[in-house]
């Protein structure tokens, strides 16, 4: 009797183990999961569109941009046209000069492709949102911060931004300072899906050409409005998609993207199709009595 109960006394013990130890397993899964709910994730982002690889010494630069001077966007599209590549590379209609200086054609575009893009904010702010105007002047500093123009330092002489401002109506992000700025990097052009502000002043200087949705201005700044989100890598403006090298060539009658694979071939055939255009239009001048220009091609 008593070897009886002894053995369930140690029976009682081993149950009232085997409770407590998994009581204490559940607590320990029940710790580590609180813990790993304060932990912060950043999910791994993946870009399915890769940018591509070309010849981009100085001497491939020169050679393209030498051989795209002075072609306008007809020539351009023309030479687009014969390889397969019909309206391709057209941007919208609605995309136009900031100014057109039809003497010194001050305007036109030709340079290589740096391309922006920008995301709609995540935070706003509302009357009374800070105590004292020091207090906004430090929050729009810190947001000057996340919209920051970083793609200027990947920078070359004969580069152009092409900036897809994420659908933001009201941003200026080309000014007439900064824009100065990227001129003295040797930023040749800036084509966007949105606009610019300081135009006037913009347009007085001629430093570097805009070209922007119906030529016109978006006033605020940035803080509020946009995020950079990156450069350099492939996006949609205007209904085209422009990667990083590719062939800018912009006028009155519009922005082109050719890409930088197909630059010397078209470039070619768009030089040809112009000669032709410029010889046969300084016939027409001297039967017209009209004064040769730049314009036309005189043997």
């Amino acid at each position: 009797m008593y070897r009886l109960i002894e053995l369930k006394s140690k029976l009682a013990t081993t149950a009232v183990m085997v409770l407590l130890a998994s009581i204490l397993f559940v607590l320990a899964i029940d710790a580590e999961e609180a813990v790993s709910e304060r932990k912060l994730t950043a999910p791994q982002g993946v870009r399915l569109l890769e940018n591509k690889s070309f010849y981009d010494s100085d001497r491939a630069r020169k050679e393209i941009l030498e051989l795209y001077k002075d072609l306008r966007v007809t020539d351009v599209l023309d030479g687009m046209d014969l390889i397969g590549l019909q309206d391709i590379g057209l941007m919208h209609r609605d995309i136009r000069p900031l100014w057109r200086d039809v003497d010194k054609f001050s305007h036109r575009i030709v340079g290589f492709a740096i391309t922006v893009r920008h995301v709609p904010t995540d935070v706003r702010v509302g009357q009374n949102s800070f105590p004292d105007l020091d207090g906004f002047k430090k929050f729009k500093s810190e947001q000057y911060g996340r919209a920051p123009d970083a793609w200027l330092k990947a920078a070359r002489p004969g580069d152009v931004a092409v900036i897809d401002a994420g659908g933001i109506a009201e941003c200026g992000f080309i000014g007439s300072n900064n824009s100065l700025g990227w001129a003295e990097k040797g930023v040749v052009g800036v084509i966007t899906n949105a606009g610019a502000r300081d135009t006037d002043e913009i347009i007085k200087t001629k430093r570097i050409a805009v070209y922007c949705r119906d030529g016109y201005s978006t006033r605020g700044v940035r803080p509020s409005r946009l995020i950079a989100e990156s450069y350099n890598f492939p996006i949609n403006c205007a209904g085209v998609l422009v990667f990083p090298g590719d062939v800018i060539v912009a006028d009155g009658d519009g922005v082109i993207v050719v890409p930088r694979q197909h630059a010397l071939t078209v470039g070619r055939l768009a030089r040809e199709i112009n000669l032709g255009d410029e010889k046969s239009r300084a016939e027409r001048f001297k039967r017209l009595e009209i004064p040769l220009d730049e314009t036309v091609e005189v043997e």
